[in-house]
Order: C-alpha cells, then sequence, then structure tokens
C-alpha cells in the first residue's frame, strides 16, 4: 500500500503562509484550491484506483470469449496482487534512490504499457502476465502519490490529503462502473481506456510536477525487517485472512452472479455487474471516510475491529447460503463493501498505532503480506466452486475471516500500545483511511 505515506522528509508548508498550521484542518473549499501539480496528481491517483475494480465486471465476459474457465480468469487478480505485494516491500528503498517523480512516472508507464498490451491480448494467459506488470506499476505509483501531493501543495497537507481521499472515493466507485460501461462494448475496452487515461495523467505530470520530494534514504530490507515486530506481526496475519475474504467477495462474485442471472432467465453482463460493484465501492468510500473514523474513537479500534470481522464471517456464511438468489447477492455484496470500509481504516490506524515503526515501513511490510492473502484468494476460489459447489468459497472466506479474529485475539498482547498514544492527528488518521483503501 502507501509506503511513502508518512515520510517524514516531505518539505514543510511555506514559511509565506504561517497563518495556516501545516496539519490544519482546511474547508473544503480551500482543500481543492490546489496547484495544478496537484491535481495533476489527484487526476492520475483516480485513474489508478479505478483500475482496482475495473477488470471485475469483464471477468465473466473474459471466460467465454477466450474459452476460459472461470478459475483461469480470477488469476487476473491474482497475478496483479502477487506482485503488487512483493514489489511494496521495496517501493520505499526504490523510491528514495530515485525520487518521488521519477517513480511515479515509472509506475504510471508500466501501467500504460501492460495495460494497452492486455487490450489486444489473444489468450487469457496472456492476459495473466499483462496484470503482472500492470500491478508493478501500480504498486509503485500508489507507494508514492500521497507523499508526492502532499509535497506538491501549497497550503496545509490536509487540504492535499482531503483531496487524495476524494480521487480514491472516486476512483473505488466508479472503476467498476466504467469497467462494465466499457465491457458491454468489449472486454478489451477498459483495458485500452486504462491506458490512455493513465498516459494522460503521464503527461501531466512530466509537465505539472516540477517540485521533486526528497525522501530519506530506506534500506531494502526495511519493509521485511519490520515483520520481526511482534504487533506488526500479529496486524500482518490478521491482514492476510482478511484479505483473502476481501478478494473473494471482489474477485469471485461476478461468477454467482451470472449464474443467479440466468437462472432466472436474465443476461447480468458486463453493465450490471459494474453497477453491483458500483454501489460496493461507493459503499466502501463512504464508510472508510466518515463511518470508520467515528466508531475508532467511540469504540477504540481492537473492539471495532473484532466487531467489523464478526459481521463480516457472518455475511460471508450467508452469501454461502444465499448464492442462488440474485437480489440477495446484490444486497449482501453492497453491505460487504460498508463493512470493508470499516475494516480498511481501522486496520491501517491500528498498525500506525500499534509500534513505534516509522509508518512508512510499518505500513509497507503490512501492506505486502495482507496483498498476499489478496493473491491467494482468486486461485482458490475458482477451483474450489468447480469440485465442490458455488457457495463453498464463500464459505471458506467466512473460515478465513474466523482465523483473523484468532490471530488479533491471539497476538493481543502484543497490542497494548493501541490507545494508549495520544489520538492520530487528523492528518494522520486521513493518512490511515487512505492507505487502507489502497486495495
Amino acid at each position: 500500500m502507501t509506503s511513502q505515506l508518512t515520510d517524514s522528509s516531505a518539505p514543510p508548508a511555506p514559511a509565506a503562509a504561517p497563518s495556516t498550521p501545516k496539519n490544519s484542518t482546511p474547508s473544503l473549499r480551500e482543500a481543492f484550491r490546489q496547484p495544478k501539480s496537484v491535481w495533476a496528481i489527484a487526476f492520475a491517483a483516480t485513474v489508478s484506483f479505478m483500475g482496482i475494480g475495473l477488470v471485475d465486471p469483464i471477468l465473466p465476459a473474459i471466460s467465454s470469449q477466450l474459452d476460459a474457465t472461470p478459475s483461469q480468469a480470477m488469476l487476473l487478480f491474482t497475478s496483479y496482487l502477487f506482485i503488487t505485494a512483493i514489489a511494496m516491500f521495496f517501493t520505499s528503498w526504490f523510491a528514495s534512490k530515485v525520487g518521488v517523480k521519477r517513480t511515479l512516472l515509472v509506475g504510471l508507464l508500466l501501467v500504460v504499457a501492460f495495460a494497452a498490451l492486455a487490450s489486444g491480448a489473444g489468450s487469457v494467459e496472456q492476459i495473466i502476465g499483462l496484470r503482472a506488470g500492470w500491478g508493478l506499476g501500480n504498486a509503485l505509483f500508489i507507494s508514492t502519490a500521497l507523499a508526492a501531493i502532499v509535497s506538491a501543495t501549497t497550503g496545509p497537507s490536509a487540504g492535499a490529503i482531503i483531496l487524495y481521499e476524494t480521487a480514491l472515493g472516486i476512483g473505488l466507485a466508479v472503476g467498476p462502473l466504467i469497467g462494465g460501461l466499457l465491457g458491454a462494448v468489449s472486454w478489451r475496452a477498459p483495458f485500452a481506456g486504462t491506458a490512455v487515461l493513465m498516459g494522460i495523467g503521464v503527461l501531466a505530470i512530466v509537465v505539472l510536477l516540477r517540485k521533486e520530494a526528497k525522501p530519506a534514504h530506506v534500506s531494502p530490507l526495511a519493509a521485511l525487517r519490520a515483520l520481526s515486530h511482534p504487533a506488526l506481526r500479529t496486524l500482518a496475519l490478521t491482514a492476510i485472512f482478511y484479505n483473502f475474504a476481501f478478494f473473494t467477495l471482489l474477485a469471485y462474485s461476478p461468477f454467482p452472479l451470472e449464474a443467479a442471472a440466468a437462472a432466472h432467465g436474465m443476461e447480468f453482463g458486463a453493465l450490471g455487474i459494474g453497477g453491483v460493484f458500483f454501489g460496493w465501492g461507493t459503499g466502501l468510500a463512504i464508510t472508510s471516510v466518515f463511518v470508520a473514523p467515528l466508531l475508532t474513537r467511540r469504540l477504540g479500534l481492537i473492539p471495532t475491529l473484532v466487531t467489523t470481522l464478526g459481521l463480516l464471517t457472518v455475511l460471508m456464511a450467508v452469501m454461502s447460503l444465499a448464492h442462488s438468489s440474485m437480489t440477495g447477492l446484490i444486497v449482501l455484496i453492497v453491505i460487504g463493501g460498508l463493512l470493508l470500509g470499516i475494516m480498511n481504516t481501522a486496520l491501517t490506524e491500528t498498525v500506525m498505532e500499534a509500534t513505534d515503526l516509522p509508518r512508512g515501513v510499518a505500513s509497507s511490510a503490512y501492506s505486502g503480506v495482507r496483498f498476499l492473502g489478496g493473491a491467494i484468494a482468486p486461485a482458490v476460489a475458482g477451483p474450489l466452486a468447480a469440485a465442490t459447489t458455488v457457495g463453498a468459497p464463500y464459505a471458506l472466506a467466512a473460515g478465513a475471516l474466523v482465523l483473523s479474529i484468532l490471530m488479533l485475539i491471539m497476538g493481543r498482547k502484543h497490542l497494548a500500545a493501541v490507545g494508549s498514544h495520544e489520538a492520530l492527528t487528523e492528518v494522520q488518521e486521513a493518512e490511515a483511511i487512505t492507505a487502507g483503501d489502497e486495495v
């Protein structure tokens, strides 16, 4: 996820504006009064986040038109997430060597190249390989985008973070919808559209982003070494099982939706799936920004995590039984988005509070591990459903969530620092939201 989110080397606000502290909370109007360079990064970030859900609506189409099994189609998520996970351990080091702007551009150019190649692919195996390159590019971009946007702002960093959260929310919500609209034309169109939009983002950053952030030196093994910290290890293990469930819902659900629609004599199609996951992404964005901070302040971080994981376990169990109901699946997927938004933010905020490690290093280590859980889920869900029943992947996801709760409870002694520190500043809380949602 966001390895550079908390880089203390980002330059302070200009001395010419002493009346506006760097961490003050700006009005919405002030938050959106930003230089063109900030808007360039925000645009590229929106498109980057769109790419997370863009592929979801076209998975059944890819499966049918390229003579691939659902299991093969879901590997588009696995290759993307696996490479993203590995890259996340080293993005902090890479950015510290080549600079933030170059890291952004390398990441964007990789996404442009691999998305464009995917649009012309002739087999599902080719797309799986190309999605791996896409994952590397996205890891490099999202790991440095917030640091760059904070660095380029001329006002309080909180204003830049509000803009970044807005880009994130729009991208998560609109990505599946755009994927559905373009996918209704052809499964190739979402890939081509991403390449074009990211290409515009590259040009915007080349022309408009002139101020170079100077991150502090980071060891290439810093994130891996961080996992020796008991608290971080506990939360990483919690996250790997949680993300297994997250990506079971995201990557597998289009296929039961299509099957349930067909059983009712309907053709759901890419546009229908895109609409459902538009609701999912909108719910996730809303609860991560507005509901999660409220719950964590009132209940505490650990109770919020345990409660939300419990509710997600029940949700997955119900989905395993209601997989033949089209209406039931739609409602449950959208509810799932609401719960996942709370969970993402609360878990990342707990990571920030639980250790005395630099937040960027802790975030890199935690994100790398949790993406591995996401990579495993699509690879398991398809074969499991083919060998057993349609509801089995959801039942397995419910079991993974139980393990996630157990990891949290068993390692709770290592999380004594959570809640004992002063409350996170509004800027740090916003960073937790953005880190948590960069799935």
